[in-house]
């Protein structure tokens, strides 16, 4: 599913609302039915409600039970809106009656607001609350009714905010008195959204006979909980002053024995450890303000229309799915500093309070990071070895925003990939949000991976230089000034699309020990033996659910197509040709469900690589060429690894069929099974290894679909065609994707062979590794810079250990038997003579 952050779910304006039953004057009284009298129509034809969830008629379509909705107060406005969104769906309208000893309307309200009494003001439940609970107990067990919590706010759709009037009156956790309800009303009755929780069955909260006074309590409990939840989740929870906050976290009885240990550790005073403890609090809390998030969603609707041809959501029913009830936590790839606030924005353009984002330090420059504070952010230092302080000061802090229904985001590969792939992820955020929840578990713990699609990168050019060799350089405000002049250009439509949600609890189950009656244990412990391996477990899920929500753009596909070829370049024809192959390869045998892919058809795709300027036009009079540029070529390799994984399992297929003209599909299985652990753990592929040999079956299947391979025997053979085909052409491209892969494995496995057993540890493998592959791509002009990122020898190198492919001895060396020897004859039946030669040419030297 996409959605267009341009368009709002509304309900229909032509439903009249009905007017007043003439059998509902018990259930109301003479002041509401005079109100509604004189403000129903007024109110029904100024509101234009949005409406959560989507598909509240499906929702709602065969429900058997009697529907009572709930509203949170006896406000006219509310329910003269209610009326209105139920007549436009097809919904049991507030106003029927309901068949005694229920109420005689199907609409009660929790609470009103209580008139001062000794100084003080509370809320105060209402009547007909009380006539729901006497019913309730009244009852023969037998009649029973759904009661349907609906939330109204006023003043909560981003894209409609056009005046600081508007900001100032729309939804907080303040309860509005009448005057600030009406100016409400007036100004943002254009603007507004109406919310249907899960119904509560009246049957599970009172019984027959219990005391009437009990079950409205209970009532009044669980109702208030639901509301809570859904306002929770529409603009945030409810926020106390940050010297609260912090209070909180300092009386942790966890935080007090930290600073016990600080006063011994340092020698200092307890008023000094309090001081240190203040510091860490003020440097880490967020200042969130739900007008500055406002105010700041005017400032990106006008900044998306002016940098995006669009900005577009895949999937985000999974989100409205999963928000009520949930400790939601988001965790997103890392692109590009738009990741923060594309994701912000989305998330509050559908309805929903903006997470908290775990942001680093080195974000909180002056101005800047007051501005991200008020936006959410709080900060967190990239080390906390050696500082037990500011660790628990920091979890504690985390665990009180998990409790309190905040969401939270952060990014778990710790920083912006620069080639595009996804980074092997720093586990320490999940850790800590696991020990958090494990310590106080009141609200399930759900995450939520996030893929973001670019066509450009408002940081392109600094991502060109840093690949290229020059240092990253240091966040600041002055780098940021001299950024802004890239926002005049376009950047092509942008992606964001969520993927499968992760349940903690589950994987609890699977990880963690049981109670004697077979419940998860509550875990006070700082570490329990299990924690590790379930962190490590979930990280590798979110990374691989990330890469299963990818969207496919014109430009990945495109970057896929010629940075296969040796310059970058192909006739046009024969380039919109690979381009519609890779997008039917990708939409016949889907990667996941997940997975979204562009509908253009090859010219499309070309003429809009032209008009973001990666292609350039080499006008002949056989046929025109397409090209990129060299410095192109370099920053499209971002592009290509962003959806590498997609191909990842045919281009390896490919690649068996670059030196062999057949090949039997027991061979093709055996060199699958060989180098998948290694693509699988570098990409973050799906399948297991149990499951890749379906997987490779699949893709044969899909290939010669396609007519880049042949079947022969049934199946137990396979032929690539004939020489000088288009369709050989083709399957050669393919391979191409990832053949300087199997390249990287060959010059690791190549080094040790040549060193022999015991001769390297790690770290000097690494470094020769990454010159070797430095000195191929001068060579042999490789325009692709992570083809020598050490950070991808080093990966390699610590899974052939943890494979047993690799040992160590006693001196830290590097050993290895005659496996590695079985591996390197296995690349001579995959790489072509010419590459094998090349990478022995230079690691001979």
């Amino acid at each position: 599913m996409v959605d267009h952050l341009s368009e709002g779910v509304r309900a229909d304006a032509s439903h009249r609302v009905p007017e007043a039953r003439t059998d509902v004057g018990s259930g109301l009284s003479r002041g509401k039915r005079l109100a509604l009298a004189l403000l129903r129509r007024p109110i029904a034809a100024w509101a234009r409600p949005h409406v959560l969830p989507e598909n509240l008629r499906q929702r709602f379509a065969e429900h058997e039970r009697p529907i009572c909705y709930v509203l949170e107060t006896s406000g006219t406005a509310d329910l003269v809106v209610l009326e209105k969104v139920c007549a436009a769906h097809g919904l049991p309208r507030p106003l029927d009656a309901l068949k005694a000893p229920l109420p005689p309307i199907s609409v009660v309200f929790l609470e009103r607001p209580a008139r001062q009494r000794g100084g003080r003001a509370g809320p105060r439940v209402t009547t007909t609350l009380r006539a729901l609970a006497r019913a309730g107990v009244a009852g023969d067990g037998e009649l029973d009714v759904d009661l349907v919590p609906v939330s109204v706010f006023w003043g909560r759709a981003p894209d409609k905010e056009g005046s600081w009037l508007k900001l100032v009156l729309s939804e907080t956790w303040d309860r509005a008195g009448r005057l600030r309800r009406l100016l409400s009303v007036l100004i943002n009755g254009r603007n507004l959204f109406v919310q249907f929780g899960e119904p509560v069955a009246l049957g599970s909260i009172a019984e027959p006979g219990e005391d009437p006074a009990r079950v409205e309590r209970r009532m009044h409990r669980t109702l208030r909980m639901r509301f809570a939840r859904q306002r929770a989740a529409m603009i945030g929870p409810d926020l106390s002053h940050r010297r609260t906050i912090g209070a909180q976290v300092l009386r942790a009885a966890a935080v007090r024995r930290a600073m016990r240990d600080e006063m011994r550790a340092k020698r200092i005073s307890r008023r000094e450890a309090i001081k240190i403890a203040q510091g860490y609090v003020e440097e880490i809390a967020a200042n969130y303000s739900h007008v500055f998030v406002a105010l700041l969603a005017r400032v990106f609707t006008w900044l998306w229309t002016r940098l995006y041809d669009g900005v577009e959501l895949h999937h985000f029913e999974q989100v409205q799915e999963i928000m009520e009830g949930n400790e939601i936590v988001y965790v997103p790839c890392h692109r590009s500093h738009m990741d923060y606030l594309l994701l912000s924005y989305a998330i509050y353009y559908k309805g929903y309070a903006v997470p908290h984002i775990a942001a680093g330090i080195n974000l909180n420059m002056p101005v800047v990071g007051g501005f991200l504070r008020r936006g959410g952010a709080f900060f967190l230092r990239r080390s906390f070895r050696g500082n037990g302080l500011y660790t628990m000061v920091f979890m504690k802090y985390l665990g009180l925003m998990m409790a309190r229904g905040h969401a939270i985001e952060y990014f778990i590969e710790g920083g912006r990939s620069r080639t595009g792939r996804l980074l092997q992820p720093k586990t320490g955020m999940l850790s800590m949000t696991v020990r958090s929840y494990l310590r106080d578990p009141r609200r399930p713990v759900v995450f939520l991976p996030v893929y973001f699609g670019y066509e450009r990168l408002v940081e392109g050019k600094t991502y060109i230089g840093e690949l290229s060799g020059r240092p990253k350089q240091k966040e600041s405000v002055l780098g940021m000034l001299r950024a802004l002049p890239a926002l005049r250009k376009r950047f092509g439509k942008v992606h964001v699309s969520f993927g499968a949600p992760l349940h903690l609890d589950e994987l609890l189950e699977r990880h963690a020990p049981r109670g004697p009656a077979g419940q998860p244990l509550v875990v006070r412990d700082e570490r329990p033996p299990w924690l590790a391996p379930l962190v490590e477990d979930l990280a590798k899920r979110i990374m691989t659910n990330i890469n299963s929500a990818a969207a496919v753009t014109p430009i990945n596909l495109i970057a896929l197509a010629l940075l296969a070829t040796p310059k970058q370049s192909m006739l046009e024809t024969d380039l919109a040709r690979q381009l519609e192959l890779y997008a039917s390869l990708m939409r016949q045998a889907p990667y996941s469900p997940h997975v979204w892919v562009t509908d253009m058809d090859g010219t499309s795709m070309v003429r809009h690589g032209e008009r973001m300027g990666v292609l350039q036009r080499l006008r002949h009079p056989l046929g025109d060429v397409m090209q990129m540029t060299e410095q192109n070529a370099v920053l499209m390799t971002y592009f290509r690894n962003n959806v590498l994984h997609l191909m990842a399992v045919p281009s390896l297929i490919a690649c068996c069929f670059l030196n062999n003209r057949t090949m039997r599909r027991d061979d093709i299985q055996r060199l699958m099974w060989r180098i998948y652990p290694y693509v699988r753990d570098e990409l973050f592929l799906r399948w297991d290894e149990t499951e890749v040999a379906a997987a490779v079956d699949e893709s044969l299947e899909d290939l010669a679909n396609h007519g880049l391979l042949e079947r022969l025997e049934e199946g137990a053979q396979w032929r690539r065609p004939p020489t000088g085909t288009t369709e050989a052409v083709q399957l050669s491209v393919l391979a191409q994707m990832t053949v300087q892969i199997i390249e990287r494995y060959y010059l690791v496995i190549s080094l040790l062979l040549k060193a022999g057993s015991g001769r390297f540890n790690q770290d000097v493998l690494e470094k020769q590794c990454q010159l070797m592959a430095q000195r191929m791509s001068l060579l042999y002009e490789l325009n692709s810079p992570e083809f020598f990122d050490r950070s991808l020898f080093k990966n390699f190198i610590d899974l052939l250990r943890a494979r047993k492919v690799l040992g160590v001895n006693a001196e830290g060396r590097l050993t290895f038997t005659d496996m590695l020897l079985e591996v390197a004859e296995d690349a001579q039946l995959v790489l072509h003579e010419q590459i094998r030669n090349s990478v022995l040419q230079v690691t001979h030297r």
